[in-house]
């Protein structure tokens, strides 16, 4: 036989896009428009339906950027339409085909109901099936303008991303606005060609299949009048008939596909317009639950549901509706879907509390899986944080986008630091957007790694980042590949089906142990560093809040502990934890208004904690420690001047003339406290750090501090990536403006440093010795308008340190110094929170921080012998896509070297940094709420139960990574104690003592206990 391969494929691609295509809808009649633009921000439906119209002809240009344009239009189904398939088509312009970043609309009936909405992908709107004739149409149509912000694919500086930014000239020319008869014949035929020449061309050439496939597909185009395609699609489709129903192979892997539509709850649009985004996206998904009913949808992020809940109840009412009947799925259990790396610890629970609580209260639904398909990294510390939430399975997507090496699994159980494990799947087919392809279906056979232990797989489909969803055209190629030769078998099922499955098939599945480190977006740890501050800050403060309004609530009469601002205020936090929001990959509007956010949040915070310290009553002056390890250190008064205090953990003590064991001595550019003595060079930078505890021991190995400014020009995504070569290229900053002593008082010594650099960027740094401490603070102001640049302040110290530690949530992750293989090379750039630690047998250095979280880790042997060990904390970069400005301006923040520390002891500073001793008016002395004896037994919360009982709930957590033993005490009347999960619902009563609740952990362990007053 003759290879008329190509003639035959040519044919049919041609056919189908020139005269099949077009055939599908059999005849339109254009609608009446009119339009209403409306001012500034998006308005209600009543305000827009009162509003005046003007007519409005196709072809005209609409739509200012982030505008928001009403239409009016009107029409009538002509009676010789009766008993056909009519539906509504409008095209607004659409540019391209993704439906998450461009001209986007819903269309709304004249009392205010949400029907449906339309994009670039899902261009209908239902209106008889079928169509008796006459029908009256009358429809608003909110359409939003969104600039497409990947226009140039990332590779220009846009305004577009900031309506303060981007003009006011129209984006869109609308195009259609139709009333039309769908074809359903040629429709299917459109969906039958589709699906099998996808699956023909990506069958291999020798493959029988693939050619019994072109030669039906050319004789179903024989059978197709060209002239008549309406009249003649049944004859085709007859003739694909049997090619179409031959059963896929007995050992066909199988496919399972969970509807989804992945919403960014802010990225390249703000937060405002998400809240539109979820109403026209689950809009749509309502709307084919009710067409197919083997339709099942999976959408997570509970913040999302509120926002629904509360501006658009029509839609929130569909949604409950097909919960019911188990159509749509509420997964994840997180308020959003979080970033995997930068959230503290206390606040990635709080993600896995909140988004479980909400879908149990409104739905009746404990979900079971974290639903996290693409967050930019995992950390260690997820397995058991899910577990304690009651999830059994982990789902993603993104650590398919490695850079450098090929994760190995796709099913597997992960283990955490803790030793917890859960069933985890990454999708082979390799996206979280899928349709059904041919392309992606072979993806997803060849990619699976387990073949011969397991045989199933899952794929999230429905367009997404954006929303928009599955379409009816998704769902009818998944109908045709339920059961073909030559492709997966596809099933679509509810999410935990296909988990029990795949784990009842592959019980023993390997094991992945730590963190799932994506090999890419490492920027992340570091861009838009305001906004990470800010969440920093946020976590920390509430903590503070939490605490002294507890202390108040038990210790203060009438004192109310304010539930509901501390869970609004939670919630805002959560929210702006999302990952593209807390990484800092979305456009200026999004951290525009993030950093007025974590504003606001600050000054509520403060508010509530200073209403619980006053609650504690009037007289004398204390200083409280919200910190969970006891402190001795110098504390600036209301006054400005610093004073030593003792303070225990979680408790205050009153503000006095305590004296340290020795005062700081300034001696031109040298501070010695007796613990450590610091020799600041002529440059600025630290020429000696001498721990005097260790006889004298030199820290540094070089130039300690060293700020230098490197090159950083990513291959691409400016604001998610580092890429290695940034290394090669740098300036190391040692101009200096001044270096002078600016405190020389014997409680506190500190030398300021100011240089300037770059195009007009200046770094003013205040290194501080205090009495009692061993810690160097680096008290850091900079005024920074550099771009594609990246900051980094080394440490290079005499320690040949095997590898390093970080903190992660609730516990810390060791990564090896060296780079023997790939996987360890790729981790050039990796994310910790409070601190880095570096240790060889017998000593140790930590490098702390109190708002960044990128660093980099490298080891060198000298040509003495010994070995150098850096660490280099990422302070700042200048990306400039999305966000042209993004970083630019004002930036304080303070790190710290913390010489001859053990991990306790950095665990401890870490806390003290970020939690600064508060000095204010209040009375006598009253109990810390609870204290802990037992090392390594480390308190992380303390707050009142959230139903309102009364109950205190503790979170602990063991901090050094080995086995811990200790007894909590409680500062009031204990009644019983209960090991609860992380929802506050009790697993198993307590062991409780005359000295208090006995407390023994594991390794990293996170224990939540609930004491009952008495």
């Amino acid at each position: 036989m003759h290879d008329e391969r190509r003639r035959i494929e040519e044919r049919v691609q041609r056919v189908h896009d020139q005269r099949i295509k077009p055939a599908t809808y059999a005849a339109t009649v254009p609608f009446e428009v009119e339009a209403w633009q409306a001012p500034g921000e998006p308005v209600s439906f009543e305000e827009a339906a009162s509003a005046r119209y003007e007519p409005f002809a196709m072809n005209t240009p609409w739509g200012p950027p982030w505008g928001t344009t009403w239409f009016r239009m009107r029409g009538r189904v002509p009676t010789e339409w009766a008993g056909r398939r009519v539906e509504a088509v409008i095209d607004l312009g659409f540019v391209g085909d993704w439906p998450g970043n461009q001209a986007e609309a819903l269309v709304h009936l004249p009392d205010g109901r949400p029907l449906k909405a339309v994009n670039p992908l899902n261009q209908y709107v239902p209106i008889a099936h079928p169509a008796t004739g006459g029908e009256q149409i009358d429809y608003l149509v909110e359409a939003a303008s969104n600039p497409d912000i990947l226009k140039d694919n990332f590779s220009k500086v846009t305004p577009m991303g900031d309506k303060l930014t981007a003009g006011s000239a129209p984006l869109y020319t609308f195009q259609r606005a139709d009333i039309a008869v769908l074809d359903e014949e040629v429709w299917h035929l459109d969906l039958d060609l589709q699906v099998l020449r996808e699956l023909m061309v990506h069958l291999g050439e020798h493959e029988p299949r693939r050619h019994e496939i072109m030669h039906a597909l050319d004789r179903a185009m024989d059978a197709l009048d060209l002239d008549d395609v309406p009249g003649s699609a049944a004859a085709a489709r007859e003739v694909l008939a049997p090619i179409l129903a031959k059963p896929a192979h007995a050992s066909a892997h199988t496919v399972s596909g969970v509807g989804h539509a992945h919403i960014d709850s802010a990225w390249l649009w703000p937060i405002r317009e998400t809240k539109r985004k979820t109403s026209r996206t689950f809009s749509n998904v309502t709307s084919l639950a009710d067409e197919y009913d083997d339709f099942i949808f999976a959408c997570s992020q509970a913040q999302q549901y509120e926002w629904v809940r509360d501006n658009y109840p029509h839609v929130w009412a569909r949604i409950q509706d097909s919960v019911k009947k188990g159509q749509w799925v509420p997964v994840g259990g997180m308020w959003v879907e979080a970033d995997g790396n930068l959230p503290g610890g206390e606040a990635m629970a709080r993600q896995l509390i909140h988004g479980k609580r909400f879908f149990i209260e409104h739905f009746g639904v404990e979900t079971k899986g974290v639903w996290l398909p693409d967050s930019f990294g995992y950390t260690a510390a997820y397995p058991q944080l899910a577990k304690l939430a009651g999830n059994d399975w982990f789902l993603t997507q993104k650590i398919s986008w490695n850079q450098t090496n090929k994760f190995p699994h796709h099913t597997f159980w992960w283990e955490g630091i803790d030793g917890t494990r859960i069933f985890t799947h990454f999708p082979p087919v390799d996206t979280y957007n899928a349709r059904f392809s041919g392309e992606e279906m072979h993806r997803a056979v060849r990619n699976y790694s387990e073949k011969g232990g397991g045989s199933r797989s899952l794929a999230p489909f429905g367009w997404g980042d954006g929303g928009g969803g599955p379409t009816r055209e998704i769902m009818e190629r998944a109908r045709r590949l339920a059961d073909l030769e030559g492709s997966p078998k596809v099933v679509v099922e509810h999410p935990d089906e296909f988990f029990a499955k795949a784990r009842e098939e592959y019980p023993d599945a390997p094991v992945w142990n730590g963190e799932l480190y994506l090999e890419l977006h490492r920027a992340t740890y570091t861009s838009q560093a305001r906004t990470k501050q800010g969440n920093r800050r946020s976590e920390h403060k509430l903590r503070e809040a939490e605490l002294w309004a507890t202390t108040a609530a038990l210790h203060a009469p009438g004192y109310a502990y304010p539930y509901d601002k501390l869970d609004r205020l939670w919630k805002t936090v959560l929210l702006h934890q999302f990952h593209d929001i807390l990484p800092g990959s979305s456009i200026a509007w999004v951290h525009r208004e993030a950093e007025a956010e974590y504003a606001r949040v600050a000054e509520e915070l403060e508010a509530l904690t200073a209403e619980a310290v006053a609650a504690l009553g009037a007289g004398g002056t204390r200083v409280f420690n919200t910190s969970p390890f006891d402190r001795a250190e110098v504390v600036r008064t209301a006054g400005g001047a610093p004073a030593y205090v003792e303070v225990p953990a979680s408790g205050s003590a009153p503000l006095t003339d305590a004296e340290p064991a020795q005062p700081v001595r300034t001696e031109g550019r040298v501070l010695d406290n007796g613990l450590i003595r610091v020799e600041v060079a002529e440059d600025g930078t630290l020429a000696s750090v001498r721990d005097l505890r260790a006889g004298g021991r030199e820290v540094l190995a070089d130039q300690g501090n060293l700020l230098r400014l490197h090159t950083d020009l990513p291959n691409y995504w400016d604001a998610w990536d580092i890429d290695k070569h940034y290394k090669n290229r740098y300036t190391d900053l040692l101009d200096t403006s001044s270096v002078e002593v600016v405190s020389d008082a014997p409680l506190l010594g500190a030398i300021r440093v100011t240089r300037s650099f770059g195009k007009g960027s200046t770094i003013t740094q205040t290194i501080t010795v205090r009495a009692g401490s061993a810690r160097i603070d680096f008290e850091t102001d900079i005024d920074w308008h550099e771009a594609e640049k990246i900051l980094k302040a080394g440490f290079p110290v005499d320690i040949r340190a095997a590898h390093s530690s970080a903190e992660i949530q609730f516990g810390h992750v060791q990564r090896p110094t060296h780079t023997n293989t790939s996987w360890e090379a790729a981790r050039f750039e990796v994310p910790g929170h409070r601190w880095v630690h570096l240790a060889e047998p017998g000593y140790g250095v930590a490098v702390l921080n109190d708002s960044t979280y990128g660093h980099d880790v490298s080891r060198t042997v000298r040509e003495d012998g010994g070995t150098t060990t850096r660490v280099s904390l990422s302070l700042v970069r200048a990306p400039r896509i999305p966000d042209p400005e993004a970083d630019q301006g004002r930036h304080r923040f303070t790190y710290s070297l913390l010489p001859g520390a053990s991990i306790e002891d950095t665990v401890a500073e870490g806390y003290a940094l970020n939690l600064p001793l508060r000095v204010a008016d209040a009375a006598g002395a009253t109990e810390p709420v609870v204290s802990v004896d037992g090392d390594g037994v480390t308190v992380e919360a303390v707050k009142l139960a959230d139903d309102a009982s009364g109950d205190v709930v503790v979170r602990l957590y063991e901090c050094n990574g080995g086995r811990a033993q200790g007894v909590l005490r409680t500062g009031f009347p204990l009644a019983g104690a209960q090991v609860t999960d992380l929802l506050e619902r009790p697993l198993d009563d307590a062991e409780i003592s005359e000295a208090g609740v006995a407390v023994a952990l594991r390794p990293f362990q996170v224990l939540t206990l609930r004491l009952r007053r008495g």
